[in-house]
């Protein structure tokens, strides 16, 4: 019996189910050969065409008005080739595009659609029109409520895009996918393993995750993507793992309260106005005598605060302390005269003599000079 109520357990048999059952590798699911690609949708086909008529409108800001109207030619002109009809309407501010007859691809339609978002997003042309292709997706992250504070979003959308877009050009290169960031989205386009990472790499930065841990490990995966013996084991190994630190900027507050040691006895009960009366022996006074107290207490602090605002009103009226002058110093006149020192310049001053130099003097040093010249 004890045999029969463990088989009957209903608990028992899902955990024997549970355990039968083999995990399955998500990455195993999604690999694709190396070289395939898929075949491009013909007319063969789907000869008959489509039965219903499909047709998607978006709206674009004013600014981009311009632009569309200059571009709009071309856009039709690439959906034509898909046989698939564009509108531009410039009262309402939207563009709409919608299947015909002749169109034979159910997917074009979501492709045109697309496109549109994309021109409206700002994305030029030349990158927008590139939807058309089988192998390109495009993916639309909306980043406007991640972060709830306004400056700390425009910081962290800055963080995206880098100094002088360098960041976003690197996240560009290493995805192989076209980014725009514009207002509260962030458009990208290129194959699907791309926007895949470009997602992630966005989602992390408004989480205020920098960009540069990210792309740092795309680059590890990127060198090992090229090692044919490892592209079917773990990378866990080799990629970096970055620790959070969460380092509280919070300022000390200006009054610390401090707190008191823990009695478990209560607090004495304050004295009421009947017990302080008592102790001052206004309690048995008459009430003639308390409301003369009163008065008197009344005038005396009025007295005090006229004495205090007569006193703040002359010191405008006390005048500044001045500096003492200083004199300068005068320096020291020695009275004493050195008489021998002035006889000694008075006689080389007698010997020599004043003024021009006679003409037989000037002749004959002339001569002297002329001779020392020829014998050198």
């Amino acid at each position: 019996m004890a045999e029969e109520k463990q088989k009957l357990q209903p608990g028992a048999g899902k955990k024997r189910q549970r355990e039968s059952k083999p995990a399955i590798d998500e990455s195993e699911l999604l690999t694709v050969p190396d070289g395939w690609k898929e075949e491009p949708f013909t007319r063969e086909h789907n000869p008959k065409g489509l039965l219903e008529e499909s047709s998607f409108a978006t709206l674009f800001p004013k600014y981009r008005e311009a632009y569309l109207k200059e571009c709009w030619p071309l856009v039709q002109k690439a959906l034509a080739e898909s046989f698939v009809k564009a509108e531009l309407d410039l009262i309402e501010g939207s563009m709409t595009v919608a299947t015909t007859k002749k169109t034979f691809d159910p997917y074009v339609i979501i492709r045109a659609r697309d496109m549109i978002k994309l021109l409206a997003r700002s994305v030029p042309f030349e990158q927008a029109v590139r939807i058309l292709q089988d192998d390109m997706a495009c993916d639309i992250i909306k980043i406007g409520t991640l972060v709830r504070n306004r400056e700390r979003f425009i910081k962290r959308r800055q963080r995206l895009l880098g100094p002088k877009g360098s960041t976003l050009k690197a996240l560009e290169l290493l995805t192989d996918c076209y980014i725009m960031v514009q207002g509260n989205t962030v458009s990208a386009l290129g194959p699907f393993n791309g926007l895949k990472e470009v997602r992630k790499v966005v989602l992390d930065t408004m989480k205020n995750i920098h960009p540069i841990y990210n792309i740092k490990a795309l680059m590890i995966k990127r060198e090992l993507a090229k090692d044919p013996e490892l592209r079917a084991k773990s990378w866990d190994r080799f990629l970096p793992t970055f620790k959070h630190k969460n380092v509280s900027k919070r300022k000390e507050p200006k009054k610390k309260t401090i707190k008191k040691e823990y009695t478990p006895f209560p607090p004495p009960q304050p004295d009421s106005q009947i017990d302080k009366d008592l102790e001052s022996g206004e309690y048995f006074l008459r009430k003639s005598q308390k409301r003369k107290k009163k008065l008197d207490d009344i005038r005396t602090k009025q007295a005090a605060a006229v004495s205090r605002r007569q006193e703040e009103r002359n010191k405008a009226f006390i005048p500044p302390e001045e500096k003492p002058v200083i004199e300068p110093q005068k320096e020291p006149t020695s009275t004493k005269i050195d008489v021998n020192a002035l006889k000694e310049k008075l006689k080389k001053a007698k010997g020599k003599k004043l003024g021009a130099l006679p003409e037989a003097e000037v002749k004959q040093k002339l001569l002297t000079s002329d001779k020392k010249k020829k014998k050198k």
